[in-house]
């Protein structure tokens, strides 16, 4: 039963699997929350985020932290790395790019709250810190929470 809720992942376990060239070719993987039930926090972090300023052209580095409560799915961590990988190249000012980080984070697994974090090295001196959050409006009656949208994914598997 567990292979059959994975089959969609298409990175996990292929060492073959090449990087996106931008975010806009990224996709950001999920599976099945084994305890959808529960109000629980997930955390990931990397130090080895990069992206380009629009202007100059120069690599922006940056630590990259994200919290988030899964509802129905949960982010795969190989296709979270590929995902943020796939900035390298993109050339964005730094406050795009973190919310830009959290609305796909939250486009691919509807969580019931997230944020990101993003710490920017310092550039002429100043380190510049993003943190950005979203928390799902709670459901105001039975027929709203019926029609709760939920992300394409593997929810119904």
């Amino acid at each position: 039963m567990a292979k059959a809720r994975t089959t969609r992942l298409t990175l996990l376990g292929r060492s073959e699997a090449k990087l996106p060239a931008s975010p806009a070719e990224a996709r950001l993987e999920t599976f099945p929350n084994p305890a959808s039930k529960r109000n629980y926090r997930i955390h990931f972090e990397t130090d080895d985020f990069t992206s380009v300023c629009p202007i100059t052209g120069q690599p922006d580095f940056a630590r990259i932290d994200i919290d988030y409560v899964p509802d129905r799915v949960c982010v795969e961590s190989k296709s979270l790395k590929f995902y943020l990988a796939s900035y390298r190249n993109e050339r964005a000012f730094n406050e795009a790019v973190t919310n830009r980080i959290l609305d796909d984070f939250v486009k691919a697994c509807a969580p019931r709250e997230a944020s990101v974090t993003a710490q920017f090295s310092a550039r002429g001196g100043i380190a510049l810190t993003v943190h950005a959050e979203y928390r799902r409006p709670a459901p105001q009656t039975p027929k709203q929470m019926r029609n709760a949208k939920v992300p394409n994914s593997q929810a119904a598997d």
